[in-house]
């Protein structure tokens, strides 16, 4: 083989390389990442005013993907259950405050003590395996009750838990 075929073929694999990195940078680079990390204490029915569970929601959005992750904990700090869940972003908080997600999949755990998942859990559960089995989505929607942007602090309100969360924005 000659100098010049050798110095050809490093050359066009130099330039394929630079068009896959130039392709990898065009798809991340315009692409906005928010993280909303919420929290919320779950009361029960008939327990009087006494917090049974906490939950915590991250969100995380790149672009039009959305990640969602719901963890419950007892109140002596030991896991009660997760789930995670993935989708779409299909509108933005400039929609009116209100965020509109598509879930695609979703993944469950439960505790390893074998004790009883808390009710929220349950009912997120329940209507997203339903959604997931019938129509093959599950809708979830958030929306902005209060926002203060100098603190980076929201209350949100997801549905269709019916759930109010602290959230901290992180950008």
């Amino acid at each position: 083989m000659t100098r010049a075929w050798i110095w050809s073929i490093n050359l066009c694999i130099l330039l394929l390389l630079l068009l896959a990195l130039g392709t990898i940078f065009s798809l991340t680079r315009g692409a906005e990442t928010t993280l909303l990390n919420c929290s919320s204490e779950l009361y029960e029915p008939g327990d009087g005013a006494q917090a049974k569970q906490y939950l915590l929601v991250d969100l995380v959005t790149k672009g039009k993907r959305a990640q969602m992750h719901y963890r419950y904990f007892n109140l002596d700090g030991s896991l009660a259950g997760s789930i995670s869940m993935e989708g779409e972003l299909k509108a933005s908080a400039g929609a009116g405050n209100r965020y509109s997600i598509a879930i695609h999949s979703k993944e469950e755990k439960t505790a390893k003590n074998g004790a009883p998942k808390p009710m929220h859990m349950n009912y997120v559960s329940y209507v997203s395996g339903l959604n997931l089995s019938g129509k093959g989505l599950h809708e979830i929607e958030l929306e902005i009750l209060e926002l203060d942007k100098a603190r980076d602090y929201a209350i949100v309100l997801f549905q269709p838990s019916n759930t109010v969360c602290g959230c901290r924005l992180i950008h």
